[in-house]
């Protein structure tokens, strides 16, 4: 875009231009002198331009001698071909060049703690220098296709007759799972207000308000612990509809989605997304967000196992709570002692006590076409029906797990992933799908109550509604979970518009009326004024945004993200605050939490 301190951007030059003069500003990409004449490659946020300094022109020649990598210069010449044999077809304007006339320096770089491309620069000290971090091209370009993610929703949305409304970021603090964030008011001495985790009721009530198609790109805020996937702000994608029902939201949603992807990284999603619902991933996979893109799958042998004397395995079978599962992984009969007793580690990291196998020569061999630690331990109806039900050929290798079901679950699931990727078993299709019917609510045994699977203001199947107080745990809801190549990436639910279903819930969760019309009374007072049956869904756009750009963390496309410590460098927040501030809060700081504060900003 031309304006008063330059004629053209470093990528609008082309052949065609051959013989124009311009003026350029940019950074200094790099220099080189070549026996006299000094090129250098001067970037700005289009792209990359060589600027050519010949020693009969003094005045630039010398500018140019003292100029350094990141540099800020302003460059007037004129465009020319390059010479034959020295044009450059990996960049876009590598058939040109600008020879310069003139050059001011605009600023100066000092040295500087790293180099915007520079490799294996340590997270801590990119994100201190953050703003160095965001000129590298990687940076650069993850951070425009993330842009242009948001635009292309945008379009979708505009084009199916939704309308963004914003919510409010200071609100009242609801339980929703995570802790909030709270703000303490300074007008309403004593009063606090939370950050937002979600604008869950918000744009319900948006939607009891008569817009029937609701979205925004909304920031959301949790105080929670930190991993690759998980930041303190975030943003997502938030979306309602009222006089909808599941499938009404999740078509909507596979043909945004379709869109994006194609768009933005020329991936064809398949035309037919698979359901499964919860109990069946579980079963399968050990997971609710299953990676298809792993063909292996768990297979369930409690009933084979449960009147066996092995009591490892009986024990579990046997327990309404337990489960005996086995994870057959083909053709790796071969695996070394050493690999099985780190996989054995691995899975101890999730609950299991141990990890019993069976490695498979000879299926038609019976018990002696197979080697075993446990084999002594089984019956030879008890062996055939593991191979029969594994299905299992020569020379594979059979995992068991036999605990609680949840432990076998998490071992065996993250076990499946885990041997995939060191066998080299996970294919490169893109695997999306979709997670239904789960369980309402599930029970805390530390805290011996019913607590929400996804949030309280999911709505149950309308057939276990009168089962929700005698037997809660065998109530479905109505939610709805996208999983792609085995990462949650999106999830919703129908909501309840029946004031009678919604407190009947938060009951169930054990709240007396008293705290329910505290914490929602204004919720509940929106759904007796005609409340529509209504639905909606959540987006990752950080995470989603990361998988377009092959990113494994989404810091790496949020423009200044924190650390796992929900620490930023750069600003070196959180930070202490005045006593003038704290006295006008009427806020008072135990010693030891404030040396502990001050300690958490100095390292990563």
């Amino acid at each position: 875009m031309k304006s008063s301190l330059r004629s053209h951007t470093c990528a609008s030059i082309s052949q065609s231009q051959d013989g124009l003069s311009v003026t350029l500003g940019g950074w200094v990409n790099a220099r080189r002198d070549h026996g006299g004449v000094i090129f250098v490659d001067l970037r700005d946020a289009s792209g990359i331009m060589q600027i050519v300094f010949d020693p009969n022109n003094a005045d630039s020649f010398a500018v140019a001698e003292s100029v350094r990598n990141e540099f800020v210069i302003s460059v007037s010449g004129q465009v020319r071909l390059r010479p034959q044999g020295t044009e450059n077809p990996s960049i876009p304007t590598g058939m040109v060049e600008v020879v310069a006339a003139s050059v001011e320096i605009l600023n100066r770089a000092d040295n500087l703690p790293f180099q915007p491309d520079e490799g294996q620069v340590n997270e801590g000290t990119r994100l201190k220098y953050r703003y160095l971090d965001l000129r590298s091209e990687k940076m650069q370009h993850n951070l425009r296709l993330r842009h242009r993610l948001i635009q292309s929703i945008r379009q979708f949305l505009d084009e199916n007759s939704f309308t963004e409304i914003e919510t409010p970021i200071l609100t009242r603090s609801t339980p929703e799972g995570a802790r909030d964030y709270l703000v303490p008011s300074r007008v309403n001495s004593g009063s606090f207000f939370a950050l937002p985790q979600s604008p869950q009721m918000f744009k319900q009530m948006l939607v009891i308000s008569g817009f029937e198609r609701y979205y925004q790109i909304a920031r959301c805020f949790r105080d929670e612990d930190l991993r690759a996937d998980r930041q303190p702000e975030f943003t997502q994608l938030d979306v309602e509809m009222a006089f909808v029902t599941e499938s009404d939201v999740m078509e909507l949603m596979e043909r945004l989605y379709r869109k994006i992807f194609f768009e933005l990284g020329d991936i064809q999603l398949p035309e037919k997304i698979p359901v499964l619902s919860y109990e069946e991933a579980m079963n399968r996979y050990g997971t609710d967000r299953p990676n298809l893109q792993i063909p292996l799958e768990l297979v369930d042998l409690s009933d084979v196992m449960v009147n066996e004397e092995f009591k490892v395995f009986s024990g579990p079978a046997g327990n309404s709570n337990g489960r005996v599962a086995a994870l057959k992984v083909p053709g790796a009969s071969e695996l070394s002692r050493q690999k099985i007793d780190e996989y054995t580690k691995f899975v101890s990291e999730f609950g299991a006590k141990g990890l019993a196998y069976i490695k498979v020569d000879n299926p038609a061999n019976g018990r002696d076409g197979l080697k075993s630690p446990i084999l002594k331990f089984l019956s030879d109806d008890a062996l055939q029906q593991i191979l029969n039900r594994c299905k299992c050929q020569n020379s594979d290798i059979v995992f068991f797990g036999a605990d609680l079901k949840s432990v076998v679950n998490d071992s065996l699931g993250a076990l499946r992933v885990r041997v995939a990727q060191d066998l080299g078993l996970v294919n490169s299709a893109w695997e999306l799908l979709w997670v239904v019917d789960f369980p309402l609510v599930e029970f805390d045994s530390e805290g011996q109550r019913w607590n929400s699977l996804h949030h309280p203001f999911t709505a149950p199947r309308q057939q276990d509604i009168d089962r929700m107080e005698q037997s809660p745990e065998s109530v479905l809801s109505r939610a709805y979970d996208m999983v792609l190549n085995g990462i949650e990436i999106g999830g919703g639910s129908i909501r309840n518009h029946r004031l009678d279903v919604q407190r009947r819930i938060f009951r169930l969760l054990g709240l007396d009326e008293q705290q329910i019309d505290e914490k929602f009374g204004f919720l509940l007072e929106s759904l007796r004024c005609g409340a529509p049956p209504h639905g909606g869904i959540a987006y990752g756009l950080d995470r989603i945004a990361a998988i377009l750009c092959g990113e494994s963390s989404i810091r790496d496309v949020i423009a200044f993200p924190k650390t796992q410590r929900a620490y930023c460098p750069l600003t070196d927040a959180p930070n202490l605050i005045s006593e003038q501030q704290l006295d006008e809060l009427e806020i008072r700081i135990k010693p030891t939490a404030a040396v502990m504060t001050k300690d958490a900003g100095s390292g990563n």
